[in-house]
């Protein structure tokens, strides 16, 4: 998706905005793009960037305090976990979140049941945006897949056709190739009989003049057969055989 960045970036936000999303902050730089985000009461920060040929989507909400709410502290405080929860208090990275979870499991299995359940529960409505969020990516990645492959049936249509025209042209060219060769040789020959007679001492004024009228024609029927314009190579040709043909015809005369 990297090479479509931009179209994804605005798909994803018309689609987010679409199943009512509310999107503020938006700030761009090359490649990533960050942006607050709320939905159904659900706050966080997305951020889009571009990650080798892919895209990355990253959301990360915005950690709400209702886990004291319920209760939290006091209820796994008995289980000697206070000082992890303080760190998810004071937002602290590192290892807090998979520590936090074997800690309120231990918690519940200590019997403060509601602490975990509201851990759980908070839990829950954090990954609603995130299970949409998820979804919008899938179906704009979808639409792209799609564009991507029409774009690429329609580059080999182009190509095919490409290749079409070429083995056309070839067989044009073979064809005019072996036009030429027959008009040659004919030329070649109505040419040594005018020489041979024209050593004889015989009058062969007029029939040489049609020769070298047909051999001119055949050298731009050559010419033309370069550049690839074969009708033009078939009309010298059919002329340049006239005259060949009544170069004979004044030799036999």
């Amino acid at each position: 998706m990297a090479d479509y960045y931009d179209d994804f970036l605005e798909r994803l936000m018309s689609r987010l905005a679409l199943e009512g999303t509310e999107i503020t902050g938006e700030q761009r730089q090359d490649g990533k793009t960050t942006m607050d985000v709320r939905h159904t009461g659900e706050g966080g920060k997305l951020e889009v960037t571009v990650s080798g040929k892919n895209v990355k989507v990253a959301y990360t909400v915005a950690r709400e305090k209702k886990e004291v709410g319920r209760g939290v502290m006091g209820a796994i405080a008995g289980a000697g976990v206070g000082s992890i929860l303080g760190g998810i208090l004071r937002r602290d990275t590192g290892e807090i979140g998979d520590r936090i979870g074997d800690a309120l499991g231990g918690a519940a299995a200590g019997g403060a049941y509601g602490a975990y359940g509201g851990w759980e529960e908070s839990r829950e409505d954090r990954t609603a945006f995130a299970a949409l969020l998820a979804s919008c990516v899938k179906e704009v990645e979808d639409e792209l897949q799609e564009i991507m492959r029409a774009q690429e049936e329609a580059r080999e249509a182009l190509r095919e056709r490409g290749r079409q025209k070429k083995a056309e042209d070839d067989g044009k060219e073979e064809e005019a190739r072996g036009e030429l060769e027959d008009v040659l040789g004919d030329l070649l020959a109505v040419q040594e009989e005018i020489d041979l007679l024209e050593s004889e001492g015989q009058e062969v004024g007029r029939a040489k003049n049609r020769a070298e009228r047909a051999e001119k024609l055949y050298h731009e029927a050559e010419d033309a057969c370069d550049e690839g314009k074969y009708t033009a190579v078939r009309t010298k040709l059919r002329a340049a055989r006239a005259m060949i043909d009544a170069a004979r015809e004044m030799l036999d005369a």
